[in-house]
Parts: structure tokens; sequence; C-alpha cells
């Protein structure tokens, strides 16, 4: 790709990308009400959904990945702990959204002295319907709340870039709104007791063939037969400067991809012909805690 607006060199840039990911995420639709319609309509079911707003936080800064030389774009997840559901995964900040506290939030967070919705962000979600504008922002203070909650991250330190489309999850009964919020100045971080330890990935790993590889899973069949499921899945094997290795898949991998793909016009590469993980899955691992 020859146009630096595509190519991944541009994340070494750091005003470019941001103005790119606010015009792109804020022209690109929204299922936020269609999606908060359908789990409204779940409530009479036997199992209901349930909403869950999650921040997809990017960083600007030097790194140990290929040129640490040059700051460069990268998510900041989170590892969930050994204490919660689906322990060992990588995630976004957020959480099951509170109508009462997050709504209050939401009031707050439109007269907050500091904006996190900004400039061309603001104007963006400003031409929103109504019912669109007013959702987005529920779920943005959900997801900063919950980011202040996990790891201690400040919403004042938070700049609002944009929505990303829903995603529901087939183990859980659970639909997550993910929101992508620029970090500006990024201060030490505080984790819960959900929280391992936090995890950067460069967003320009994603192009890497190495990084990107098949995830296969095993898992008892939860009829109760013991029967053993294996299941392949898409992912990003990520390697710190210390040789240790995580691995990013499922929702997450789903939501950054999508990311990458709204912003950069990003096409997967051809994980199913990278390496192979392997891992088989606790049997705490699908009974939410």
């Amino acid at each position: 790709m020859s146009d630096i607006e595509t190519d991944p060199r541009i994340f070494n840039h750091r005003n470019a990308f941001l103005t790119r990911a606010v015009e792109r995420l804020g022209r690109h639709p929204s299922d936020f009400v269609s999606t908060v319609e359908q789990i409204r309509g779940s409530g009479k079911s036997i199992a209901p959904r349930r909403a869950a707003g999650v921040l997809l936080p990017l960083l600007f800064r030097r790194t140990s990945f290929e040129d640490h030389s040059k700051p460069q774009f990268v998510f900041q997840l989170i590892k969930r702990s050994s204490r919660v559901s689906q322990p060992g995964d990588l995630s976004c900040p957020g959480g099951m959204i509170h109508p009462l506290v997050d709504r209050f939030l939401r009031f707050l967070l439109r007269l907050c002295p500091h904006p996190v919705i900004d400039g061309s962000a603001r104007a963006h979600l400003s031409r929103r319907e109504p019912a669109l504008r007013r959702m987005m922002i529920l779920f943005l203070a959900n997801a900063l709340r919950e980011s202040w909650e996990e790891i201690g991250l400040s919403p004042f330190r938070v700049r609002f870039l944009g929505p990303l489309p829903t995603y529901s999850l087939k183990r859980f009964q659970r639909t997550i709104f993910p929101l992508v919020g620029f970090v500006e100045k990024p201060p030490p971080l505080r984790p819960n007791r959900e929280v391992e330890k936090i995890v950067e990935v460069p967003l320009v790993s994603f192009y890497d063939k190495r990084s990107i590889g098949r995830y296969l899973l095993s898992a008892s069949d939860p009829s109760g037969q013991g029967a053993a499921q294996s299941l392949p899945h898409p992912c990003l094997i990520h390697r710190d400067s210390n040789g240790g290795e995580e691995i990013l898949w499922g929702a997450t991998f789903h939501i950054c991809v999508q990311f990458l793909e709204i912003v950069m016009d990003y096409r997967l590469l051809d994980w199913e012909k990278g390496c192979t993980v392997c891992r088989t899955l606790g049997s705490d691992y699908l009974t939410e805690k």
C-alpha cells in the first residue's frame, strides 16, 4: 500500500492516525440502538442477554516491538485474573451496564469541564440520531466507569474517538458495546483483583504474518458426556521483550480487527496457515463467577 493513510507506517504518526480514526469511526454506521432493542426483547426469555460497555484504549508510545526508537500506537488490554471467568484471556476493560449509575454518569460526562468527547469526534456524534447519541454516551460512561474500577484509568485522560459495531458472545448471554478512546499521557495504572496484568499490543503486529495464527482450543462437552471438542480460532500471538507470549483471540481479537478494518481497510492475514497454539480450557472457564 503506497497511501500513507492505509499503510501501517501511519501508526508512527500520532496526529495523522488520530484524525483518520475519528473520521472513519464517526462516519461508520452504528448498531447500538437496534442491538439494545434486541436485548430488551430477550428480557422475557429464559436466558436474557445482558449489555456491557467496553473501552478499546489506544496509546502512543515507544515499545519494545520491532523498532523501539519510534513511538507507535498500541492497544492497551488487560489479562483477566484467575478470580474471574475466562481467566487468562486478554480483553478490553469494561463490564455490565448499571442503568441507574451509568445514566447519572452520562449526565456528568456531558457537563465535564475536561470533555472526553471533543473536537471532530463531538461533531460526528452531534450528527447522529438523538436516540443513538444518548446510547453511545451511556455506554461510554459505562466503559469509563469500569475502566476506572478495573485499572484505575482516569476518564480525564481519555479522548473519545468513536464507536465500533456490537459483538454478541456465544458462550455467555452477553453483548459487548465497544468504544474507542485515546489515552493522553497515560499515568501508572492500578489493576484490581480482576486483572492479572496490563498487556500492550502494537497495532502493527496485526500486519506481521508471524503474529497471526491458529488457536486450537479443547474443552469438555457441556452436555457432560466427557468428550472433548477441538475448536480452531484466529488469533494474534503477542511476544514481549522478555520472551513472554500472550494469545489474543475471541471477542477482543474480533474488536481489534474490526477497528483496523474500519480505520485502515485492513484484511486479516491467512490465519489458518499460521502457527498453531493449543490450549485446554479449565472447568471454570465457562462458568460465570
